[in-house]
């Protein structure tokens, strides 16, 4: 793999999943997914925009575009900050430990780095999220030609939203500082709730506009 995981083929990068090393794991795997996902919105809206017969949706699309397109590069990005992330923690735990003050520097070390660890993927779920919203607007309004290509979209996302909040889960049970982790369950409790119902409304949605 590049030292760059988003530069490495898709085979590079499976092969690097399927591998015995940590990273990448299923925080970068969530992310991609997430930009899966927001590419899908930006396809519909591509190929809705200019189009005569979707010309009373022509502004929306154009407005739901702009921030697929931000939200993929977003995404994207956190696929390598899911792996820093990671790495961080490592090298905290990895600290000398023989005297209590290194134990001290070692104890803050970690938790600094678990803190970080848990804000990359609630990141990845306000991102994710906000593409479930962004794909249920495509599949209601998008071209129909390109229907199914919204329903994925708003899967993929809805995926990546719930494989992330595993990974705050994960990370926020071992941090010491309970404000901080009882703020950021919250925040993540907020992205998840609704989004099955989104996610299952636009699913019937295009199932129903292919049928």
């Amino acid at each position: 793999m590049t030292s760059k995981i988003t530069d490495s083929s898709i085979e590079a990068f499976l092969d690097g999943l399927a591998s015995q090393s940590a990273t990448p794991g299923g925080g970068s795997a969530a992310a991609i997914m997430g930009a899966k996902g927001a590419a899908l919105v930006s396809m519909v809206c591509n190929l809705t925009i200019g189009k005569q017969k979707y010309r009373e949706v022509e502004d929306e699309m154009k407005v739901v575009l702009a921030k697929s397109e931000a939200l993929r590069a977003a995404l994207t990005g956190m696929v390598q900050d899911d792996v820093h992330a990671f790495d961080q923690v490592m090298a905290a735990y990895g600290m000398a430990k023989e005297t209590d003050a290194l134990k001290t520097a070692r104890s803050a070390a970690i938790q600094a780095a678990l803190k970080e660890a848990t804000e990359v993927p609630l990141k990845c779920c306000r991102a994710a999220r906000e593409v479930v919203d962004l794909g249920a607007v495509a599949a209601q309004k998008g071209n129909l030609n390109v229907i199914s290509d919204a329903g994925v979209a708003v899967l993929a996302a809805y995926a990546a939203l719930r494989s992330a909040a595993l990974n705050v889960y994960t990370n926020v049970k071992m941090i010491t500082d309970k404000a901080f982790a009882d703020a950021k369950l919250k925040e993540l409790e907020t992205l998840l709730s609704g989004a099955e119902g989104v996610t299952e409304e636009a699913y019937g949605l295009v199932k129903g506009k292919l049928s």
